[in-house]
């Protein structure tokens, strides 16, 4: 088939589509065609990650310089995000407008709808009950392990690698050797709870339990004969 024999279609029952032209799509009547529309601000944090999308750095128009630097020193100042929505790839998403560092960044949200639900996933719920003991630990292993985000430390290592073979056989190499895998500083959460567990049990059992009230008194008429 030929690509311009291929058309954009719409499912709207099982196995039947209706045809939706160019046209159909440049004429919707949408009020977010060509612009951003931001509704208003919200705190960063009320935004759960799972929501995002992807993110596209935003620049001003030819004259709009100011407003532009305006909105992102006031927006750093309060703490907040716009909320609005644009038409990207003919489609009408829902974004988050902020600051990062001296520019402004918009974030693509994905919508409620669009966002699995948890009781439409076999695995949950997780029916466990947990110890507030094990809880406790839990969080003092976290904390312990606590650490800035430094995202420079990290590299894209599938990456590096898959260009180190296409590089390889750009050149008529031979296909680079796989390193032998190097040992990483990984800690198995529920295995360091474990540990902790059986440490503190063995640390129960070695602890000498105190007398009975009986038996202390009879130690000490022993001790007075």
């Amino acid at each position: 088939m030929e690509w311009e024999e291929v058309v954009r279609g719409y499912e709207y029952e099982k196995g039947r589509f209706v045809p939706v032209t160019d046209e159909d799509v440049q004429n919707l009547p949408l009020p977010t065609s060509g612009t951003l529309n931001l509704y208003g601000f919200v705190e960063l944090r009320e935004i759960d990650p799972i929501h995002y999308e992807r993110a596209y750095y935003l620049a001003p128009d030819s004259g709009g310089g100011k407003a532009f630097k305006l909105l992102q020193e006031a927006l750093a100042a309060a703490g907040r995000v716009g909320i609005g929505k644009v038409v990207l790839r003919e489609k009408e998403h829902l974004v988050a407008v902020r600051p990062y560092r001296d520019a402004l960044v918009m974030e693509v949200l994905y919508y409620p709808d669009e966002i699995r639900a948890l009781k439409d996933l076999p695995e949950y719920p997780i029916e466990v009950k947990v110890h507030p003991n094990e809880r406790k630990m839990a969080v003092q292993l976290v904390e312990g392990m606590s650490m800035e985000f430094r995202p420079e430390e990290y590299r894209d290592e599938y990456r590096e690698a898959l260009l180190r073979v296409i590089q390889a056989k750009v050149a008529g190499a031979p296909r680079p050797q796989a390193a032998a895998p190097r040992e990483e500083k990984v800690v198995d959460l529920m295995e360091a709870l474990r540990r902790s567990l059986e440490m503190a049990k063995r640390e129960r059992v070695r602890k000498p339990q105190p007398a009975s009230p009986a038996k202390r008194v009879a130690a000490m008429r022993e001790r007075h004969k």
